[in-house]
């Protein structure tokens, strides 16, 4: 009989990370406060709870894939969240992409109650959600990290227990300051070679063999180069990432200056209604302080 579990958010990411566990035999309750993803879900298989209790109720494992802390917090804590439908002995393993103080809240509540708790945020974007090659960081104890990683495998290709509750988060934090600043930085030389006559494509694909090469460009680039930005990732989920990255730096009185500038280019890009564009408008930005546009031939 198929492994019954959980699903509560089926956004961009949950969607497809649904799709992929029903594809690999788990059976499903799913939720999510839009209704039409859960209707989508039911007529390929899946149970439709009309809570996130709901989602729960009964079942040994449950994930949470969420835009961020408060949304968390809502639907595994609040009423007629998650943990009210969790058994002791259960699993809630939370996906989103939260402030990892946040995950240290609910984990501590789970506890309370007999719960167990992982904070297991993803990186890769809807391609990588659709492909199951997500990088998934994972934090809370290695008993329930091993219990849950055939799980967390058919909807990552990279699983990795990072520490304790909350170190998951702390992980992916540390990745989008990485990606910020890649992406930012390829904006830039891309916009230096336009503005100097010499073809960005052609830059591109000089340097994307050496040192400067990153999964990051070979992801992006493309994108810049055929002015694409339709999102795998949008930008006001990244904006969200680098400001729980700041609030977890204040926290620690760490700086980061030019995390900081990049977190104040998404808010432009923000403000000029670019919120659901891909992250790799980045480049608009760079484009409007230089007045040039990118575009093959230089």
């Amino acid at each position: 009989m198929a492994e019954q579990i959980g699903f509560v958010g089926l956004g961009i990411m949950g969607k497809p990370m649904a799709r992929n566990l029903m594809a690999a035999g788990y059976a499903l309750t799913v939720y999510d406060i839009v209704g039409e993803p859960v209707e989508e879900l039911a007529t390929e298989g899946a149970a439709a709870a009309s809570s996130p209790r709901g989602a729960a109720d009964g079942n040994a494992k449950t994930i949470t894939m969420l835009p961020d802390s408060a949304d968390s917090e809502r639907a595994i804590l609040g009423p007629d969240g998650v943990l009210e439908g969790a058994a002791p002995g259960s699993v809630i393993i939370d996906m989103s992409s939260i402030a990892p103080s946040m995950s240290q809240k609910i984990g501590a509540a789970c506890s309370d109650k007999g719960v167990e708790f992982l904070d297991a945020p993803v990186s890769g974007g809807e391609p990588g959600a659709i492909a199951g090659t997500l990088a998934i960081m994972v934090g809370g104890k290695q008993s329930v990290f091993d219990a849950c990683a055939p799980l967390l495998q058919v909807v990552g290709g990279n699983v990795v227990l990072t520490g304790d509750v909350g170190a998951g988060n702390i992980t992916k934090l540390a990745n989008q300051i990485i990606v910020a600043a890649n992406i930012e930085a390829l904006s830039e030389a891309l916009v230096l070679a336009q503005k100097a006559g010499v073809d960005p494509e052609r830059v591109f694909n000089a340097i994307r063999g050496g040192l400067a090469g990153s999964a990051v460009m070979e992801a992006k680039g493309p994108m810049m180069l055929n002015r694409n930005f339709q999102a795998g990732f949008r930008i006001r989920l990244h904006q969200k990432d680098l400001r729980n990255v700041l609030q977890t730096a204040g926290e620690l009185s760490v700086p980061l200056p030019v995390t900081a500038l990049v977190q104040q280019m998404l808010g432009s890009l923000v403000n000029d209604g670019e919120q659901e564009s891909d992250h790799a408008a980045i480049l608009h930005f760079v484009e409007k302080l230089a007045g040039v546009e990118v575009q093959r031939g230089g």
